[in-house]
């Protein structure tokens, strides 16, 4: 985290001011959270994240000018990652929404968003989430993971079925038995302690594993990696 002394550093982007007003008065009150600035759309965020250099961003989704989905995918574009790799940055979006099953969240979470959040998420769980995705889990729940693979499986995709079935299959071929049992786990929406107590194995293995079936699937993130398991028909 680029934070003082540990601290997580907010950006938070949305259109209507009430709730970016409400959104900080509920980080404020952690006492690890510091909310460096706001944004009312994406252009302004790209300006205000290079600025400020947070280590999350909450992104609206439905915003003028520019929409937190191009925002989203430009902030975590392979050049941008670059940029901030190489001064020790390191930044992670939730996307924010009012539908659990909104088609622009699939796609942020296919643009390597981190998860998402309904904007009516209870205080507690919304610091909560803050505190996991800055430490490198996404948050995404047992059932939030169920409706938008469903939601890609019936019309998200573009490929044909059988098509998608022979590609994930192909994919997950690439797996040790134990990454695959991982990538299983994460396609039921499991947390990386949820996998460490089901299998057996330490929290650091399991994140160890989880980096390994990312990168061999090709994934951004979990979703991503529950999408492939659901394509392969796998239970």
């Amino acid at each position: 985290m680029t934070g003082d002394q540990g601290r997580t550093r907010v950006v938070i982007v949305d259109d209507d001011a009430l709730v970016r007003a409400g959104l900080r008065m509920i980080l404020g009150g952690a006492p690890d959270l510091d909310v460096v600035a706001e944004a009312g759309d994406g252009l302004e965020a790209e300006t205000v994240v290079e600025q400020y250099r947070p280590d999350v961003v909450l992104m609206d989704i439905r915003m003028p000018r520019r929409d937190g989905l191009e925002t989203t995918r430009t902030l975590l574009s392979e050049p941008a990652r670059a940029v901030r790799a190489a001064r020790g940055d390191d930044l992670k979006v939730i996307v924010l929404t009012t539908f659990d099953a909104d088609d622009m969240v699939v796609q942020a979470l296919r643009a390597g968003a981190h998860g998402f959040l309904l904007k009516d998420t209870e205080p507690r769980r919304l610091v909560e989430a803050v505190h996991l995705v800055a430490a490198g889990e996404p948050i995404l729940s047992p059932s939030v993971t169920a409706t938008l693979i469903a939601h890609v499986a019936t019309g998200g995709g573009t490929d044909p079925g059988d098509r998608r079935r022979s590609d994930a299959e192909a994919r997950l071929a690439t797996l040790t038995d134990r990454e695959r049992e991982v990538a299983l786990a994460i396609g039921r929406g499991l947390s990386n302690a949820d996998i460490s107590r089901e299998l057996y194995l330490s929290v650091p293995t399991v994140k160890a594993h989880v980096s390994r079936v990312l990168d061999k699937l090709g994934a951004d993130n979990r979703v991503q990696i529950a999408i492939v398991v659901h394509d392969a028909a796998l239970p």
